[in-house]
């Protein structure tokens, strides 16, 4: 399966904030909206960074809760990874293994078309399984 297929599936919406949001605004979206990554990006379309829950816990632990007024490009992932929708799940499920990363930007000629999650390849890996699974025992029980 394609990202194409994740994102049509889910949905193309993505969430993201101006690398000068302070990080308490994000702390705030991030409880409202229930998600665990936001894309950093000046204009919504092109990648700045992304910026986690684990980014924000780090910067507390470091830095204390100071780290609240400060901009989120002061706590972001600048080095984003990214995939495109002719990407492949298993692809992309060994590239946020390795690198260990939950969130990914789906970009096309640099510009932002979506996120996908370890969380939504898994659902759509299980699916797979499943209908497999299902083929099978049709096939045994014909």
């Amino acid at each position: 399966m394609r990202i194409s297929e994740v994102l049509r599936r889910k949905g193309d919406s993505v969430t993201t904030l101006s690398p000068e949001t302070d990080v308490a605004a994000l702390l705030e979206l991030m409880a409202e909206e229930g998600i665990g990554a936001v894309v950093v990006s000046p204009d919504g379309e092109r990648v700045a960074g992304i910026v986690s829950e684990r980014d924000v816990v780090r910067a507390l632990h470091h830095n204390g809760a100071d780290v609240l007024g400060r901009p989120i490009s002061s706590i972001m992932t600048s080095q984003v990874h990214s995939c495109v929708p002719e990407d492949d799940l298993e692809t992309l499920a060994r590239t946020m293994t390795d690198h260990r990363i939950r969130h990914l930007p789906v970009v096309v000629e640099g510009r932002l078309r979506g996120v996908v999650s370890i969380g939504d390849i898994v659902k759509h890996r299980i699916a797979e399984l499943q209908g497999e699974r299902d083929q099978l025992v049709g096939y045994i029980q014909q």
